[in-house]
């Protein structure tokens, strides 16, 4: 899996360096989460649902068994950078400059 993952992960770089064929931003966040895009609208095990990509037609899909949990997952909750948390935890947040925390 991990051959995979940098694999596809050079492959989306790639793609970003040639002029014209940018991918959407849902897409690029997808890929920055180490994350997949899958037609179903389902994740096929051990992946989870983690957004959309290509612009909501595809969905973004998160390998369960890596370290990159979603903050739901792991017990707690993503809240706006303008909120402090009393106590930050690893974990992904649908927007990148979120966090995750178990007490706010």
């Amino acid at each position: 899996v991990k051959l995979f993952s940098c694999l596809m992960a050079l492959l989306f770089f790639l793609l970003q360096a040639v002029p014209g064929l940018g991918l959407p931003k849902d897409t690029l966040r997808c890929v920055g989460y180490h994350g997949f895009c899958f037609r179903s609208k389902s994740c096929p095990e051990p992946f989870a649902a983690f957004g959309t990509c290509y612009r909501r037609q595809k969905t973004c899909c998160i390998d369960t068994t890596s370290n990159f949990h979603t903050c739901q997952d792991e017990g707690g909750h993503c809240v706006p950078p303008e909120i402090k948390c009393l106590q930050e935890q690893v974990g992904l947040c649908p927007h990148r400059e979120w966090k995750c925390c178990t007490e706010v």
